[in-house]
C-alpha cells in the first residue's frame, strides 16, 4: 500500500518515462504480452476481474464461517480491500499506466498555433466531406472484416502510422474481442477498450461495420503506449488513413463528427449540405444505434467516473480530452499522404 501511494504521487520527469519506459520496457512487454493474449480467442481480462472478485468474496465468507468478531471482520476486510486496490494499481502502472506520464505527441511534432482555427475547421470539414463522398461506394462494395478477425491491412497500416511518428520497436496489434461487460459498454455509450493487464483490444459486439476500423485503430494506438485519447484518436485515424478504402472511410467518418462540432454554426449547415446521401446514411444509422443502445442515466454515471479516472492519472482535461483531437489535426504539419512533421 505504501509502494502504490508513493507510485501514485512520485513526481516522474516525462523524458525519463518516455526514454526508459514508454518507448523500450512497454514496448518489449507489449509485444509480449499481446502477441500471448491473442492466442486466446476470449478475454483474459474478464477471468482477471471475476477470479478477483471471487477470491476476495471467498475470504470474506472465510471470515464470516470462521466466526470471527465484527470488529475483526470489518478490519480484515477493509485491509484486504486496500491491499487488493494498491496490487491492481500497481500492475496497472507497470503494465501499462505509467505512459500517461510520458512526452506529448504535440512536444513531439511540429505544430502550427496559428492553423487552429474555425475557418482551418471548416477546411478541414470540408475534406473530410470529399473523401467521404469519394469513398463510400468504394468501402461499402470492399466491406469489412468479422469482428473478432486482425485486419491485416489495417495491421499493416497501424505499423506504419507508428513508424511515421518516430517509433522504432513495432508495437503488435491486437485480436479485437467482446468482453463480459459489453452490456455495460452498450448501456454506458462505450465503443472499447484497452485491457491494461493483458493489453488486449476489446470492442463492443454491436458497432456496425464500417466503424470497427476506427474504434479499433484508437484502441491499438493505446496499445502502442499513446495514453491520452486525444493522442489515441490522432493515431488511430492516421492508421484508418494508410489502411484500405474500407479503413480510410471509417477513420473520415470520425474525422467528420468531431470537426461538425467545432465548426462556427454558420458553416456547419452549408457543409453538411454537401455531404451525399450515403455517407450521410451511415452517420445516421450510427446516431441511430446509439439512441437505441445508450442508457443516458449509466452514460452520465460512467464518463463522470471515467473523467476522475483521467484527472486521477494526470491527464487534467479528463473526458474533454476526447476532443482535443481536432486540435492536432489542424495544428500538426503534415508532409506528402499524411506524414506528420517531427521536431
Amino acid at each position: 500500500m505504501a509502494v502504490a501511494a508513493a507510485a501514485a504521487i512520485a513526481p516522474l520527469s516525462p523524458s525519463w518515462v518516455e526514454r526508459a519506459y514508454s518507448t523500450s520496457l512497454y514496448r518489449t512487454a507489449q509485444r509480449l504480452l499481446t502477441t500471448s493474449s491473442n492466442f486466446v480467442p476470449f478475454a483474459l481480462f474478464d477471468v482477471l476481474i471475476v477470479v478477483a472478485i471471487c477470491a476476495w468474496a471467498g475470504a470474506a465468507v472465510v471470515d464470516i464461517v470462521g466466526g470471527r468478531r465484527w470488529r475483526q471482520f470489518v478490519g480484515r476486510f477493509v485491509l484486504r480491500t486496500a491491499v487488493l486496490t494498491a496490487a491492481f494499481y500497481l500492475a496497472f502502472l507497470v503494465l501499462w499506466g505509467l505512459n500517461y506520464r510520458r512526452v506529448r505527441l504535440a512536444e513531439k511534432l511540429q505544430i502550427d498555433e496559428a492553423s487552429i482555427s474555425p475557418d482551418s475547421a471548416s477546411a478541414a470539414m470540408a475534406t473530410a466531406i470529399e473523401q467521404l463522398n469519394g469513398l463510400h461506394a468504394r468501402a461499402h462494395e470492399q466491406g469489412w472484416p468479422p469482428l473478432s478477425t486482425i485486419d491485416a491491412e489495417l495491421a499493416d497500416a497501424f505499423g506504419r502510422a507508428d513508424r511515421a511518428l518516430g517509433g522504432r520497436t513495432p508495437p503488435v496489434a491486437g485480436r479485437p474481442k467482446v468482453t463480459l461487460f459489453d452490456l455495460y459498454f452498450r448501456r454506458a455509450g462505450v465503443e472499447g477498450m484497452t485491457d491494461p493487464y493483458f493489453l488486449e483490444t476489446l470492442v463492443q459486439r454491436e458497432l456496425l461495420p464500417f466503424e470497427r476500423p476506427f474504434v479499433i485503430a484508437h484502441e491499438w494506438s493505446h496499445l502502442a503506449g499513446f495514453a491520452d485519447e486525444s493522442e489515441a484518436n490522432f493515431v488511430g485515424w492516421l492508421t484508418c488513413l494508410r489502411g484500405s478504402v474500407a479503413d480510410q472511410y471509417s477513420g473520415w467518418l470520425f474525422l467528420y463528427a468531431e470537426l461538425s462540432r467545432a465548426v462556427r454554426s454558420s458553416d456547419r449547415g452549408p457543409l453538411v449540405g454537401t455531404l451525399a446521401a450515403g455517407p450521410r446514411a451511415d452517420l445516421q444509422a450510427i446516431a441511430d444505434r446509439y439512441n437505441r443502445q445508450v442508457n443516458p442515466r449509466v452514460s452520465a454515471t460512467g464518463w463522470k467516473v471515467y473523467d476522475r479516472y483521467l484527472k486521477a492519472n494526470r491527464v487534467a482535461a479528463g473526458t474533454a480530452s476526447y476532443d482535443q483531437v481536432v486540435r492536432l489535426v489542424l495544428g500538426v504539419r503534415f508532409g506528402p499522404d499524411w506524414t506528420p512533421l517531427l521536431k
